[in-house]
C-alpha cells in the first residue's frame, strides 16, 4: 500500500457511511482529522483492527501548527552562536541590555540572547518569531531609502504580490471600513505616526514592525459612489533587511493581530 498523505487517501478506505459515530458530521471530515492528529483510525467503528494497523504503517500525519514552528525555528536559532551582538546594533537599529539584543517591534521592547530565545513584556506571538530571528541574522542593515514602494516592487516573483494584496492589503482595508478607530489604535497602541498624506490618500500612517522596516498604511474613506482605498508601501530597501517571505509572514501575522483587536472592542 501507498503512503496516505492527505484526507481523500484515506477517505476512500473508509466506509463513506457519515454515521458520525467518530463524533464527526461526515467521513471525510474524519479523514481530515486523522492526517492532522486529531482523530485515530480506530475510533471509526466500522474499521477492523487489522486494516487499521496496516493504514497506521501508512498514514503520513500532518505536523502541528507548534511542530512546523520547531522545525523553522531550531535552524535559525543555530546561527546565534555565530553573531556578534555587539558589531549587530548599529546593523539593526537595536540596543545592547548586558549580553542580550533588544529590538523595538511597534514600539515594544523584545530581548533576544545568544540562543535566540525571545522575551517581552508583553504576549510574543508566534507570527514575530521568525520575522524577528531571520531579521537579526540576515539583515544588511542598510539605511532607509525615503522611497516608498508597493510589496510587488520588492520581489521578482509576481505570486508574491498576489499574495499580499489578498492575504493582508484586501482584509485589511475590509477591516479599517468596519471598524474606523482602527487607525487610532495603531497611533495609540503600537507607535504609529501619520504623517502628511501621500499617494492621495486621506490618511497616511506609518508602522515600525521592525526598526529597519517601516511600513507605511494609505487609506482613503468611501465617499458616495467611491468605494474606500487602502494600499500599503515598504521602504525600497525592505528586502535587503528583511526576507520576502519573513516580510509576508510578518504582515498576515500584523492582520491577525487587528482582528483580535477589533473583536474585542466590538464584543464589549
Amino acid at each position: 500500500m501507498s503512503q496516505l498523505d492527505n484526507p481523500l487517501a484515506i477517505y476512500k478506505l473508509l466506509p463513506k457511511s457519515n454515521c458520525k459515530l467518530c463524533g464527526l458530521a461526515t467521513c471525510l471530515a474524519f479523514a481530515a482529522a486523522v492526517i492532522k492528529g486529531d482523530k485515530r483510525l480506530d475510533e471509526c467503528l466500522h474499521l477492523e483492527s487489522n486494516i487499521i494497523e496496516e493504514l497506521n504503517r501508512n498514514i503520513v500525519r500532518q505536523p502541528t501548527p507548534e511542530e512546523q514552528l520547531k522545525q523553522i525555528l531550531e535552524p535559525l536559532k543555530r546561527e546565534f552562536a555565530s553573531i556578534d551582538f555587539a558589531a549587530s546594533v548599529k546593523r539593526l537599529g537595536a540596543t545592547l541590555s548586558g549580553d542580550k539584543l533588544t529590538i523595538k517591534i511597534l514600539g515594544k521592547d523584545f530581548t533576544v540572547d545568544s540562543e535566540g530565545n525571545i522575551i517581552s513584556d508583553c504576549h510574543i506571538n508566534v507570527w514575530v518569531m521568525v520575522p524577528l530571528l531571520n531579521y537579526i541574522i540576515y539583515s544588511i542593515g542598510d539605511e532607509l531609502s525615503g522611497k516608498w514602494v508597493p510589496f510587488r516592487e520588492l520581489s521578482k516573483e509576481t505570486v508574491w504580490g498576489s499574495y499580499f494584496e489578498h492575504k493582508f492589503e484586501k482584509p485589511l482595508k475590509q477591516l479599517t471600513d468596519t471598524y474606523p478607530d482602527l487607525i487610532e489604535d495603531m497611533i495609540c497602541i503600537f507607535g504609529g505616526k501619520q504623517v502628511e498624506n501621500s499617494f492621495s490618500s486621506d490618511i497616511s500612517l506609518v508602522l515600525h514592525p521592525l526598526p529597519k522596516v517601516p511600513m507605511l498604511i494609505c487609506y482613503t474613506k468611501p465617499e458616495e459612489d467611491l468605494e474606500s482605498k487602502l494600499n500599503v508601501f515598504f521602504d525600497s530597501s525592505a528586502e535587503d533587511n528583511l526576507n520576502i517571505d519573513s516580510l509576508y509572514r510578518l504582515c498576515v501575522g500584523l492582520l491577525m493581530m487587528f482582528q483580535k483587536i477589533t473583536s474585542r472592542h466590538i464584543r464589549s
